[in-house]
Parts: C-alpha cells; structure tokens; sequence
C-alpha cells in the first residue's frame, strides 16, 4: 500500500525572527514530499497569526495556542489533518509538547537538546514507545553525507580500532553579552529558565557528542569537564572542555565555545583508528579526508559515484553532481526525508527501508540530555573522572 499524497505538516515555534524554525519549514518542503498546512507558530498569539500570514496559510490551520491546535486538528478527518508536527520552541517547551502531540496520536520532529532535563528525556522515551508514533530528534549534521561516509567507513574497519576522537564546536556570536540587546536568539539561549542547565553545551556541545557517536558507533563512559561562564553577568556556560572515555577504550577531546571570536561554525572531527584516520569539517562538507601513515591524504569529494558505492547512506543523502556543493538545508532536508518516509510506512503498516531509519531518534535525544547532566556533574566535582549517567 502506497501513501499517495504529500504529508502535512504542522509546526509549533519558529515563528516571527526564529531563526531555526525557518529552517526547518525550507529544508521539509525541500523534496517535494511535505506540505506545511498550518501550527501555532509563536506563544503570542497576534505573532502566531502574522507568521501564518508571511506564510501565506489559511488562517482557519493558524492557530493562537498548541493546545487549541491538537483540538482542533483532531476534528478533521484523518487525510486532512496534520500528519506530523514540527516542535522548535526554546527547549523547556520541547516535552510538554512533544508529549501532548504524541498522547493525541501525531508524529513528531522535535529540535535539540530534546527536553529541559534527563527525567523528563526519561518520560519522553516511555511516550514514544508506547505511542508507536514516528519521532524524529533534528540533530541535523548527521544529514550530511560525508558524515555517512564517515561512519560506514569506520563501522566497517577501515580506520582499525579506534584509539582517539576529537571533536569541536567553536563559535564566537555570544563573545560580547548580546542577550541584553534583545538579541531573540541569544535571549532565550542564556535563560536556564528557558535552555536548562546548560549553555553552551547544551546548545551545540551535544552537537559534538552526538557527532562522536554517531560516526564511530562508540559509546562515552567517562567524562572529565570544565565549564566557564566568560562574560560577566551571564547565567550560563559559554565555554567548554571535555575530557572522554569511550566504550572499547578509546579516549577523547571535546571542546564547544561561544566565545572564540572569529568562529562562525566551526563543527569538526577527527578520527584516529589503529590503521587510518579521519578527518571532517561542517564549513567544508562535502570534503572528506583519509590518512595513512606511509601515503598521501585522500580527499572523498561528495557526488562522485565511489562514494555512493562505498556508503549508500551517502549515496541516497546526495541531491546534485559533484562540484555543485550541498550543505545546511540540504542536511536538514536528508533529516526530513528519512523521517518522513519511516512516517509513510508507519501509516500504510509497510516496513521502511533500512536507509529511512537513518535518522536521530530519542535515544539519541537520551543521550544528549544524559551527557549534558554528566557534564554538568563533572564541572561540579573534585574527582578527576565522572561516569556518564546511564540511561
């Protein structure tokens, strides 16, 4: 059975000066797949309706409140009613949300970190498991495909056993305290009342812990952190280092910043293995390097046929020819079309294709809740080495 029509979409957030609810709105409708119908797009409800009207959407499917939203949608018939919903809110309404829309029987796309803290992660989890409903955790730069690339190659022994990973996230917009400007972005980034007990790390650290095991398939054990408040005033980190201990004893370096002036986004990873290493950069994409340790570096450039042949994860996450570069939206895009596609099967009672499933998912949003907790226990003690919390 085949699902013959678009799916549509629904969204809670992103609305007047989000940033990355437009985002998400450009890269879904991307593949031609999604339609975005309507949401309630911003907790005040006047903004809610003007984001409808930018969108050019009928104000019947604008909604002033997500609870009006679910209400009202679940009066449609099934086919005319949102098929998964959007949530890209500040993180402390990530799970009240999540968990009503799930409870009323829709998938969910939810931003990252996903809740404001592990116990509500943990609820989380139990509520997707038993809805039996699609959820998808946006942490996009797994969309990418050389970051597929990455992980098939090392998944499959190329690199030998993998000795040491490092991984960074620097950036430089919060050097100064802009949140006291207005600056919406970095307004709600800063308030623990709205991002949870971690800045910096929350925000884009779990980008680099997600990155480390996404691609080498590891699990961190041990955490040894150091997290710093530069600017004064500010109630949240802005800086941070991490020394980690990995599963098959492998050991690691993460560092995350929001302070390193001239960063722009400078995510990177390297790889070190027994035989091989690696190496990817989130400002240079479609690159990525292999080392040896007697020839010269290898350069995998995204869209040639090899790298299909060697990972179709890549292969299926890549849109154009090589040389015509693909980036951001498109990893978003490579996130929505994996999701949207588990989505069809779940409601044709199909099963997917092994390649749809390649998407973040709530354990992964688990684990980025528990490292944060962990990081932020580690920061705190006296003892040198902090054991990841366990799920």
């Amino acid at each position: 059975m085949k699902l013959n029509r678009m799916l549509k979409m629904g969204m809670v957030g992103g609305g007047p000066g989000a940033f990355i609810g437009e985002v998400h709105r450009k890269a879904a409708r991307m593949d031609g797949g999604i339609e975005l119908v309507g949401g309630a797009f911003d907790i005040n409800p006047r903004k809610s309706k003007q984001m409808g009207r930018e969108l050019y959407l009928n104000s019947r499917r604008v909604y002033r409140t997500y609870t009006e939203m679910i209400e009202k949608e679940l009066k449609l018939p099934v086919g005319e009613r949102f098929d998964f919903i959007s949530v890209t809110t500040p993180n402390n309404w990530h799970f009240p949300i999540a968990r009503d829309l799930l409870d009323a029987g829709f998938h969910v796309m939810c931003e990252k970190p996903m809740t404001f803290d592990v116990k509500e992660a943990k609820q989380l989890r139990n509520i997707v498991k038993k809805s039996r409903k699609v959820f998808g955790l946006m942490h996009n730069y797994t969309g990418y495909p050389m970051v597929k690339l990455a992980r098939d190659l090392v998944r499959g022994g190329e690199l030998g056993k993998i000795r040491k990973i490092v991984v960074q996230y620097p950036q430089g917009w919060l050097a100064q305290p802009i949140e006291r400007t207005g600056q919406q972005q970095a307004a709600w980034r800063t308030d623990p009342k709205q991002s949870g007990g971690a800045g910096c790390m929350g925000d884009i650290g779990t980008h680099a812990e997600n990155l480390s095991e996404y691609i080498t398939g590891l699990k961190i054990t041990h955490i040894c952190a150091d997290l710093t408040i530069f600017v004064k005033g500010r109630r949240l980190d802005d800086d941070g280092n991490c020394l980690l201990r990995f599963n098959n004893g492998a050991k690691g370096i993460l560092h995350a910043s929001q302070i390193s002036i001239g960063e722009e986004n400078n995510l990177a990873i390297w790889i070190y293995g027994e035989e091989k290493s690696l190496e990817w950069r989130q400002e240079h994409p479609n690159y990525l390097h292999v080392k040896t340790p007697d020839g010269p570096v290898q350069v995998w450039r995204r869209g040639n046929d090899y790298v299909g042949e060697k990972s179709p994860a890549a292969g299926r996450a890549t849109r154009l020819p090589f040389g015509h570069p693909e980036a951001f939206f498109e990893a978003f895009a490579n996130i929505y079309c994996n999701f949207a596609d588990t989505v069809r099967a779940n409601m044709t009672k199909t099963k997917p294709d092994p390649l749809a499933l390649d998407f973040p998912n709530v354990d992964d949003g688990l684990r980025g809740m528990l490292f944060i907790d962990s990081v932020l226990v580690s920061t705190k003690s006296k003892q040198k080495w902090t054991a990841f919390k366990k799920a």
